[in-house]
Parts: C-alpha cells; structure tokens; sequence
C-alpha cells in the first residue's frame, strides 16, 4: 500500500491550496479514503472522509471551506482548501483504512498558513 501526498505549501490567510494524493497497492475503487492533519505537537486530526460514490463527509471545523474529491481512474484523491487560516497549519495525511483498526498514511504534505 502506498499512497504519496503532494501540493502543500505556504499561504496567507485566506488563500487556498490544492492537495493531490496518489494511490496505490490496495483497491481504491472500492475503498474509503481521506485525509487527516496533525498539529505539530498534537493528535491526528480527522478532515475527511470521501466515499467510492463520491459522498464526503467533514469534520465540523471545515465550515464549508475544504472539498474533497476522487478519480477512480486514476487512483487519486484531492482535496481542495479555500479560506485557509492559521489554524490549519499542519501535517496534512492521505489515508485509508484496509480493515478495522489497520488504517493507511502517507508521509505527509505539510500546509503552513502564515501572514
């Protein structure tokens, strides 16, 4: 299983960014995948969740800013930040969970928001 994250940066607040995830080694057409953060010196953080429909779901601090999405033909997943804020600073993950409690991370594509 691999999956490699790519598109972080640095941005100003209110500026967005695009986050690509490649995929690899297990079945994405059939799987859940999405996207987590972790603030340096605290806990993974949930983002999304984006289902093989399409269907995304998202942590509640969100707010309508972040839009997740897939192409199942090309084994990729996207997730797409508009009003960034500081607060979204972090290491932004691409995962997916191949059976319970056997979940799946990239290394990471970090996302610095900072004036």
């Amino acid at each position: 299983v691999q999956l490699v994250e790519s598109g972080g940066g640095q941005v100003q607040p209110g500026g967005s960014l695009r986050l690509s995830c490649v995929a690899s080694g297990f079945d994405f057409r059939d799987s859940v995948v999405g996207w987590v953060r972790q603030v340096r010196g605290k806990d993974l953080e949930w983002v999304t969740n984006i289902y093989k429909d399409g269907r995304a779901f998202y942590a509640s601090f969100v707010q309508g800013r972040f839009t997740a999405s897939r192409d199942n033909a090309k084994n990729m997943v996207f997730l797409q930040m508009n009003n960034l804020q500081p607060a979204d600073t972090a290491v932004y993950f691409c995962s997916t969970i191949l059976r319970p409690g056997d979940e799946r991370r990239g290394q990471g594509t970090q996302v610095t928001v900072s004036s």
